[in-house]
């Protein structure tokens, strides 16, 4: 490695530390495991190297397949919510980052990633995960990705109300899912979850 490069590196592991104890802890994320998670995971190596000196920013960062990395507070939050242990086979959708399975990756038993197209149609089958990880906002869950889950097993998600979009979490019992929100917060939506909108006279 250059001494440009050393430099760099460490410009941007001051970067996480600085993200971790002005974002994450001051808004409620302290879980050891999950600090380590994004202390572990380069933010700068899953966005474009345009962007690559905004990705500790607090906020979303644009990738180049037109969507766009959440703010750091989403994955805090998120993976508190989540208390993933390392019986869990997680089944992640990824926005195109790749950083929330990098997450999650060493915290789990298992990760299958799919995007968003997969995740609304009916060709990806199982049923026996017992986490849902959403990189994003949706507008509804289709019934063909939650059904992936096994009995009791949790989701959490960003979700969009009323133009608003807060992090949920839910868990299928029964067959059937529930969400509760959490905090409110800024999260970049996934338009393949989007409700089709009908007219109305």
């Amino acid at each position: 490695m250059t001494m440009a490069n050393q430099q760099t590196a460490d410009g941007f592991a001051i970067a996480r530390r600085a993200m971790i104890d002005s974002q994450l802890r001051v808004s409620g994320v302290n879980n050891d495991k999950v600090l380590s998670a994004l202390a572990r995971v380069a933010r700068e190596d899953h966005v474009p190297a345009s962007s690559r000196c905004y990705a500790y920013m607090d906020r979303a960062v644009p990738l180049e397949n037109g969507r766009q990395l959440a703010a750091p507070l989403f994955y805090g939050q998120m993976l508190e919510e989540a208390m993933i242990s390392s019986d869990d086979k997680v089944l992640v959708v990824d926005g195109g980052s790749g950083y929330l399975p990098a997450l999650v990756a060493p915290l789990a038993a298992s990760v299958e990633v799919i995007d968003p197209a997969q995740a609304t149609s009916a060709s990806h089958k199982g049923n026996d995960y017992t986490l849902l990880l959403v990189d994003g906002a949706v507008e509804h869950l289709p019934d063909s990705l939650t059904a992936q889950l096994a009995d009791k097993g949790r989701i959490v998600t960003g979700l969009v109300r009323n133009g608003l979009t807060r992090l949920a979490v839910g868990r299928m019992n029964a067959g059937q899912v529930s969400l509760a929100t959490t905090a409110e917060m800024g999260i970049p939506s996934l338009p393949e979850f989007a409700v089709e909108k009908s007219w109305t006279f």
